[in-house]
């Protein structure tokens, strides 16, 4: 602060006493004081604290001036570049050019007034001939060790950001047309570019940017009258074809930044750029940017390629189209009450460059670039697609050619033609022909399957395009290509036939059943065209195959709609049909048999087609498969996926029994829960061998909800088997009341193709497949078990008595040898449990009424007829409980 203070005094006495000194005089001491400034600007960190700075920036700039003009004076151009170097390097101590410069430097950062001082001093006109200098004669020089060396770097910085700081002003811009070297650089930049200074080049083109931002109507008229942008067009046509394709992009985006930045002021410019073919160099330029390394030419074409699509907005009057809208259309759609914004395309000319860049080049990058303009455009103004596609038809044009195209620039474009329905919510009936014939003609499979992605999305959006795809007889087009293709894994069913295509083309097939599953999703008519070409047979054909399952399914449902029992009969003959080892073909069909059962209308569909003896055939299937330790082959399968395989079937038995009395009266009077009991006992978890059990006594006992604890959530150790017989007796608990069919927690799988298609670069929508959810250690965690609540908490209504019949049975099968004690003691846990069923009136009444108590009594005789057998005692109250209730009490005895 006392040193800002005395050189304010200073600076004071000097301005007091300028006017009487003569010039010599004035430098003289305006230089002493500038090193004292610098140092108090160093020592408090960059604050200038003068009470008069505005003077002082005037002067330093004046004299800085003055020192240009002096070291320029009369100088050929070589001469006069080597002597500005030498007037504003460093030497040693600060020289006298580098001291003014720095000082300048300092003050243009402080506030607008001392710039506009520094503006005033004509300070702008003498760094523009500075720079012209700099720009356009190279001078190389050799350091110390040999090297070769550019400018100063500090002193580039210095002039750079101070004629930065100038030239954003419009009074900077006025100062500086009285050099008349503005003209001179862009013509230089435009024909000079490979000739130049190296180190300059990026400094010339910010600050030329910078005044393109900042132009006046005086700079503009000042550019027209010395034909500037027609010079420069013309010198870039002869630079085009000699320089590399990045260096000219780098110096056509100088030129072309004043052609757009000035068209807000004044059209001019835009005139005479469009008047001297400048489209037509813009063209050429870019074309030959084809087949550049992603990097090269970036961002210089990137920028070329965005003021392209700004010119797009710069006419003088709206278009004016009057297109013809093809119905039928989105409900939502109404083209009357789209007003056009300050954003709407007005000049078609820039557009074409566009168009003409994707027609004619096949590069990736470039290609990608044009989509992304075109992107642009329509999300400036919706109007924006209307005007261009009823005017170029660019759209409807590179469908024609996309299929040339390189496979990313495929999908973009695809992208943007499901943009038009999705953003635009406007059905583009010509175009979708057209990606139909592309489709029909499958030239490029890959092409074809993105094509048909984008339909599918179309599809998905609204049930419209399921009357227009059906009309337009892309649905027939499917079902023939997908007759042909059953017919082919008909004919090689069992020999894989080696295809290096075989990825893209299996993928095709995967996306025509999910477009043939979404035109029949909800439309019974085009349900209706699916069974009257005869393909119900062949659609079949495609269940074997985990990646064309789902979408199989979908279309088997979607028939149900119309025809229960043939779906019901394709499905039930499918899981009887199926192998003993596929497991996950099972899942699937039970999965989508869940599906329908929901509708209460496909029950006795179900109990016609022997749907009840199909569910039970694939339990019995399983004969053996969870016995610990596992054997033969289902050693390979694992017992989690036989688990959920046998919890799926029996909710499906339990949903083609809920609310439907006939289906439960056929279940019961054909002994099915007999052949139920059977056929779980059977799975090799349970005791087979028949023999009576040995009591013992018990030192502790648990109850039914803590063995379901320690199975699926605790870290206490049970037998595998164990483990296993838990899980079918829950299942069985919720068969009881009626809900198994609601309940689910087994995760979902995606099929293998959807896995592999998910890592790919190409996006595709993919609906998630269900099969096995994956136990570790064969223990649940706590959310799972959560489902099943405690089965103690309070009273429940037994919904179906057979299913405590089957509890019964099982229960003298809960027993393995070596575990004498724990097997008595999951016995016991599940007789409470079974008294806890029938605690009540009403389920006591329905137990007797469904008349298996003699079947339950029967099952339990052998084992634990003995007084003196733990569980004699608690099982004789249990019938007793339900004798009080028997219609024929001598059934009991």
């Amino acid at each position: 602060i006392l040193l800002w203070e005395t050189l304010g005094k200073q600076f004071v006495e000097y301005e007091q006493v300028a006017p009487f000194l003569i010039p010599e005089e004035q430098q003289r001491r305006l230089l002493e004081f500038l090193p004292l400034f610098l140092k108090a600007w160093e020592q408090s960190a960059g604050v200038i604290v003068l009470p008069n700075i505005q003077l002082l920036a005037s002067e330093v700039s004046k004299l800085l001036t003055k020192e240009i003009k002096r070291n320029l004076n009369g100088k050929p151009a070589e001469e006069a570049r080597v002597a500005l170097e030498q007037l504003l390097k460093q030497k040693g101590e600060a020289g006298d050019g580098h001291l003014l410069l720095k000082s300048v430097y300092l003050l243009s950062q402080t506030d607008l007034k001392t710039m506009w001082n520094i503006i005033g001093s004509g300070l702008p006109a003498a760094l523009m001939q500075c720079l012209y200098l700099f720009f356009t004669v190279p001078l190389k020089k050799t350091n110390d060790d040999g090297q070769t060396s550019e400018d100063d770097a500090q002193t580039q910085e210095m002039l750079v950001k101070i004629m930065l700081n100038m030239y954003k002003e419009e009074q900077g811009i006025e100062e500086l047309l009285a050099a008349d070297k503005l003209q001179s650089l862009i013509i230089a930049t435009s024909f000079l570019w490979d000739q130049c200074s190296h180190s300059w080049k990026v400094p010339t083109g910010c600050v030329l940017r910078t005044i393109s931002k900042a132009q006046t109507k005086n700079s503009i008229l000042y550019l027209q009258a010395v034909d500037c942008i027609k010079i420069a067009v013309q010198n870039l046509f002869t630079l085009a074809d000699t320089l590399p394709a990045f260096d000219v992009c780098e110096a056509a985006s100088i030129v072309l930044c004043f052609v757009k930045d000035s068209y807000p002021v004044s059209s001019a410019l835009l005139t005479e750029f469009e008047n001297n073919d400048g489209y037509q160099l813009l063209l050429k330029i870019l074309l030959r940017c084809e087949g550049l390394q992603q990097n090269e030419g970036d961002p210089y074409l990137d920028e070329i390629l965005d003021m392209l699509t700004c010119l797009t907005t710069c006419g003088k009057t709206e278009l004016k189209v009057s297109g013809n809208i093809v119905h039928p259309q989105l409900p939502h759609f109404d083209f009357e009450r789209t007003q056009p914004s300050g954003m709407t395309v007005k000049n078609l000319q820039p557009f074409q460059v566009l168009q003409s860049i994707f027609q004619r080049s096949n590069d990736r990058h470039l290609c990608g670039r044009i989509l992304a303009a075109i992107g642009t455009i329509w999300a400036w103004d919706r109007v924006n697609f209307f005007l261009l596609e009823w005017t170029l038809q660019p759209i409807n044009q590179f469908t024609d050619i996309i299929h040339f195209k390189p496979h990313p620039v495929q999908v973009q474009f695809f992208k943007l033609v499901e943009s038009i329905v999705l953003d635009l919510s406007y059905v583009p009936h010509e175009i979708l022909k057209k990606v139909q014939y592309l489709i029909k003609e499958n030239i490029v499979p890959f092409c074809t399957l993105t094509a048909l992605q984008c339909l599918l999305s179309m599809t998905q959006k609204d049930l419209l395009f399921s009357d227009i795809f059906r009309d337009s007889g892309l649905l027939g087009l499917l079902l023939a290509l997908l007759r042909k293709e059953a017919k082919i894994l008909r004919k090689s069913a069992g020999t894989p036939l080696p295809n290096p295509k075989e990825g893209t083309e299996k993928e095709l097939n995967v996306v025509m059943l999910k477009m043939v599953a979404a035109l029949t999703a909800r439309s019974v008519r085009n349900t209706v065209v699916l069974k009257d070409y005869g393909m119900v047979p062949y659609v079949k054909i495609f269940l074997d195959d985990e990646c064309y399952r789902s979408a199989t399914l979908s279309i088997l449902e979607q028939l149900s709609v119309i025809n229960y029992e043939e779906y019901m009969s394709i499905i039930i003959g499918a899981l009887c049909s199926s192998t003993q080892w596929e497991l996950h073909l099972k899942l699937d069909l039970l999965k989508s048999l869940l599906r329908i059962l929901e509708s209460p209308k496909s029950h006795s569909a179900f109990r016609a087609c022997s749907g009840f003896n199909g569910l039970l055939s694939l339990l019995s299937d399983m004969e053996g498969a969870l016995q610990d330790p596992p054997c033969g082959q289902w050693a390979a399968v694992g017992q989690n996926c036989i688990l959920e395989l046998v919890f799926y079937a029996l909710r499906g038995i339990t949903a083609a029994l809920h609310l439907d009395p006939v289906n439960s009266t056929f279940f019961q009077r054909n002994g099915l829960f007999e052949k139920m009991a059977e056929d779980l006992g059977s799975l090799g978890c349970f005791w087979t061998e028949g023999k009576r059990q040995i009591p013992v006594s018990l030192e502790k006992t648990r109850t039914f909800a803590e063995f379901l604890d320690a199975a699926f959530c605790s870290s206490q150790p049970l037998p595998e088997w164990l483990k296993n017989c838990i899980w079918i007796l829950s299942f069985l608990d919720h068969m009881v009341k009626g809900t198994l069919h609601q309940e689910s927690y087994f995760k979902e799988r995606k099929p293998e193709m959807e896995e592999t298609r998910d890592d790919q670069e190409e996006p595709q929508a993919q609906e998630e497949h269900p099969v096995a959810f994956k136990r570790s250690g064969n223990k649940l965690p706590a959310s799972a078990y959560m489902l099943w609540g405690n089965p103690e908490e309070k009273d429940c209504t037994i919904v179906h008595p057979g299913a405590v019949c089957v509890m019964v049975r099982l229960l003298p099968r809960l027993y393995k040898e070596g575990y004498a004690q724990l097997s008595q003691e999951i016995q016991c846990a599940l007789v409470d449990h079974i008294q806890s069923l029938v605690k009540s009136e009403k389920s006591r009444q329905v137990m007797c009424e469904c008349g298996l108590l003699s079947t339950v009594i029967t099952s339990c005789q052998d084992a634990f007829c003995s007084d003196s057998h733990p569980l004699h005692l608690p099982l004789t109250r249990v019938f007793e409980k339900l004798a009080s209730q028997a219609v024929e009490p001598h059934v009991l005895r």
